[in-house]
């Protein structure tokens, strides 16, 4: 087991994050976080002010001392300093003093992070990346899970709150218009932003925040932002309810941290007008920063990953996952299901995942699963796949596939009939493969004249196989509306 801590001491804030490896699998296992504002003043007199670097290296002799007393080895450790400390003209001076060696980002560099953090925890494909910090906002354009164009701009939450909205009343509609005016002014040396395409992926706090209050300003439950998108519109009202109260009170809105009540009208200006510029159809939140970034680039990570942190049995994860999909595909041939592929990653994701909670206990596992899935959040899966994810998990045992309060409110048309064929598929091929032995070694499906028969191809007797897979006929005619028969291949 080998741990690294990765130190971001940003504009606005300093956070440790500690990342454990394994052969197979990485986790996060403990963060600090301290609001610093080390860039505060930085835009009007060019310097980090002493109190702030004072305030800033007394927070990173803590994590350093933190590192020191749980036994991280210094070549362990990654300290990266961005836009605050790579601008100021007296940097020097907190470097110099620094507890450990600090790595100052060029402005490509920590693009880079950003997209590599970004990329690794979502399936943006064709798109861009937006990286709004304390002191500067990035921006790279994706093509192909590739980066092929980056700019960074000096238009943080910081400067922008300290040069546009610096005043604690409820901004005037002037000051806004200027911020919006400086923006686009600011976006028109980068032409392809708008030709980047449709999807923007963003990281970073003031990204979270705004991820969580459209949540609870729509009325869904808390269950994280990952891939949760906020839409225009929803900015749009957003922008209106942080602008119609003064800055001290902008914490009081659901969703939005009171360390960020001063900051956060500026950033989601900022952010509002780079979807209108960019064309963009809504911002992406990913959980995963900077600091993942820096980490990724020592240790790239799959879906596989959560059950490898919990040690599933992966010979009869993945047999039953081969199983599953097998059904799943042939069904689809026989027009009993669209075949959509993102409900086949759905079901993939959900049969190597479905024995995860033996890790906490035997009993109830299928529950302790869903719990699992939903604490450690699933990288390249919106907040609705998660829950689609964790519901089939939930019913592959027992039970009637029934959408739980969170699923129902962010489902859509056709969602139940997704939760019911992925469970059904998901049970039946843990039946098949109740002995976990993988003796069934294929499930060929025939349907005619109304009936579905299951043709089982295996190396050895399949009563256990057929016993623990007939039990679910009901739930298969429930889903497929379809009687189902299972037979031996050669029957």
């Amino acid at each position: 087991m080998a741990r690294t801590a990765v130190i971001d001491l940003g504009s606005n804030s300093f956070r440790l994050v500690v990342f454990t490896t394994e052969e197979r699998w990485w986790k996060r296992t403990d963060e600090i976080y301290e609001a610093v504002r080390l860039g505060a003043g930085l835009n009007a007199s060019g310097e980090l002010a002493p109190d702030r670097i004072d305030r800033g290296l007394a927070v990173f002799e803590v994590f350093a001392h933190f590192c020191a007393a749980t036994g991280i080895e210094p070549d362990d450790i990654v300290a990266v300093g961005t836009s605050a400390i790579r601008d100021a003209t007296n940097r020097d001076e907190f470097i110099d003093r620094a507890p450990l060696p600090v790595r100052v980002l060029s402005l490509e560099e920590e693009a880079r992070y950003g997209y590599l953090a970004a990329v690794n925890s979502t399936t943006l494909e064709h798109g861009a990346v937006l990286d709004l910090g304390g002191g500067s906002v990035q921006l790279v354009r994706v093509d192909g899970r590739m980066a092929r164009d980056l700019q960074s701009w000096p238009m943080g939450a910081v400067r922008m709150t300290e040069r546009f909205l610096a005043d604690d009343d409820p901004p005037t509609k002037k000051q806004l218009k200027a911020l919006r005016s400086h923006v686009r002014e600011q976006l028109g040396s980068a032409p392809w932003v708008a030709e980047s395409g449709k999807r923007l992926v963003g990281i970073g706090g003031t990204v979270r925040n705004l991820a969580g209050a459209a949540a609870a300003l729509q009325g869904l439950p808390s269950i994280g932002v990952q891939g949760a998108v906020v839409t225009p519109e929803v900015l749009g009202e957003l922008v209106t309810q942080l602008a119609g109260v003064p800055a001290s009170e902008r914490g009081k809105v659901p969703g939005i941290k009171p360390a960020r009540a001063d900051l956060i009208l500026a950033g989601a200006v900022v952010i509002q007008t780079i979807l209108e510029e960019g064309g963009f159809d809504g911002l992406e939140a990913t959980e995963a920063g900077l600091r993942e970034g820096v980490f990724f680039e020592r240790l790239l990570a799959s879906v596989d990953n959560l059950a490898a942190q919990y040690g599933a049995d992966t010979d009869h994860t993945h047999h039953v996952a081969r199983l599953a999909l097998e059904m799943f595909d042939e069904l689809a041939d026989a027009d009993l299901h669209p075949g959509d592929p993102a409900e086949r990653e759905l079901l993939r994701a959900a049969s190597l995942l479905h024995d995860i909670g033996m890790a906490i206990d035997y009993d109830d596992h299928h529950k302790h699963s869903r719990y699992l899935i939903l604490s450690d959040e699933l990288p390249g899966f919106s907040p609705r796949e998660a829950l689609l994810v964790a519901e089939m998990v939930r019913y592959h045992r027992k039970g009637t596939p029934t959408p739980s309060d969170e699923l129902a409110a962010y489902m859509r048309d056709g969602d139940r009939e997704i939760l019911e064929r992925g469970a059904t598929l998901l049970r039946l091929a843990e039946g098949l493969e109740r002995s976990r032995d993988q003796l069934v070694r294929s499930a060929r499906v025939q349907a005619s004249n109304g009936t579905v028969r299951l043709a089982l191809e295996a190396d050895g007797d399949t009563r256990v196989a057929r016993w623990a897979a007939e039990r679910e006929l009901d739930l298969f005619e429930r889903a497929f509306d379809r009687p189902l028969e299972i037979v031996e291949a050669d029957s």
